[in-house]
């Protein structure tokens, strides 16, 4: 029986979507458009809800780990990004590996399981550099997961080397990397990259580098960075691409929506996605990817309050503790930069759902 009535749908442009939505059946881009032009929210978050139910029952998993950006340095100049600096500008840095292991030990506890390791595309250092990072951590924590660098920065190690990104990939897991994150994807379409971060990897660069990874091996992460220059149908676009290649692979774990961040802390509410954007564009995932097993809500994009939302919204995965979050800090944002597990268990169990402590892959860890 449905769990939809017709009185209690307020948008009857919905009703189609809703029959595909229970029969299993995948949607277009042409759906997508039609759920984001509706203001029902009520039914999108409610579709969205039945289909993570059905994925993933009650369970919202979480993991210990922390992020770790060891330079700021960036060649690339993305109108997005607060967080990047010149060489030799005021603030810039490139930490050396006393530094990193210093960093490192003053948020370590003994139940970490992994490092999140993104930064900017320092070209005033070599690719030895990159693997280093990953060689010095594996060496003295060896029982955490690596996951490092985004797809575009795997690009840009291929550019710098004269290697291909499948070489670039090898030797990082040879140094010990296990993952791949999922940023530096943004929008992708190339009407936005070339407006927004023209000097990172192309559409097809960053697909072609997680679809490698994937042939290699690695399950990685995928992102979309929306509320900018983007229009709808580039978000679904975006999703609609990521879908075909994990059609292909198999090799998502997760997709991640991120609400871009202003330039200042100080910017208006007009600068920042709406509260019914975030939720919006959380359920549609939901209901677009249908083969990623899951769906991350960012507390520190979208704050620890709609993140608990977005539990009813689609979302099963309320990412980690963090120790220090600095990009999108970088950038404007005014959530917390990290959470310890206590508080997410909190932040899991107030949604009436079941927390779970996972590692990178989502093996589970423990059940709260």
């Amino acid at each position: 029986m449905s769990v939809f009535t017709k009185p209690f749908v307020q948008d009857e442009a919905l009703l189609p979507i809703i029959e595909k939505v229970e029969a299993g059946e995948r949607l277009t881009l042409e759906d997508g458009l039609t759920l984001y032009n509706s203001n029902d929210l009520m039914t999108i978050g409610q579709m969205a809800n039945q289909v993570n139910l059905r994925k993933n029952g009650n369970n919202v998993y979480f993991i210990e780990n922390m992020y770790i950006n060891p330079t700021n340095v960036c060649e690339a100049h993305c109108k997005f990004c607060g967080f990047r600096r010149d060489p030799g500008e005021e603030g810039a840095y490139t930490m050396n590996e006393e530094e990193l292991l210093a960093y490192v030990a003053k948020g370590y506890t003994p139940s970490m399981r992994e490092f999140h390791i993104v930064g900017g595309h320092n070209h005033t250092v070599s690719f030895d550099y990159y693997l280093d990072t990953v060689r010095t951590l594996k060496k003295h924590y060896p029982d955490v997961t690596i996951k490092a660098y985004t797809g575009a920065e795997i690009v840009f190690f291929a550019q710098m080397t004269g290697m291909t990104e499948e070489e670039v990939l090898k030797e990082l897991i040879k140094a010990g990397l296990g993952t791949l994150p999922g940023g530096g994807a943004e929008i992708l379409t190339e009407d936005y990259r070339l407006k927004m971060s023209p000097e990172k990897a192309s559409t097809d660069e960053w697909l072609n580098v997680h679809r490698t990874a994937h042939k290699l091996g690695l399950k990685t992460h995928a992102t979309m960075l929306y509320g900018s220059i983007e229009k709808l149908e580039e978000r679904l676009i975006h999703m609609i691409r990521l879908r075909d290649l994990q059609d292909e692979t198999n090799g998502f774990m997760v997709f991640i929506p991120l609400a871009v961040q202003p330039k200042k802390a100080t910017a208006s509410i007009k600068r920042r996605t709406s509260a019914f954007d975030d939720m919006k564009t959380m359920a549609i995932s939901r209901l677009m990817l249908d083969n990623f097993p899951h769906i991350k809500a960012y507390f520190i994009n979208i704050g620890t309050q709609l993140t608990q939302m977005a539990l009813s919204f689609g979302s099963s995965d309320v990412h980690g503790t963090l120790v220090e979050e600095r990009i999108s800090h970088a950038a404007g944002a005014l959530t917390q930069s990290a959470l310890t597990r206590d508080e997410l268990i909190w932040l899991v169990k107030g949604a009436g759902k079941q927390p779970i402590e996972r590692d990178t892959f989502y093996n589970i860890v423990k059940e709260y």
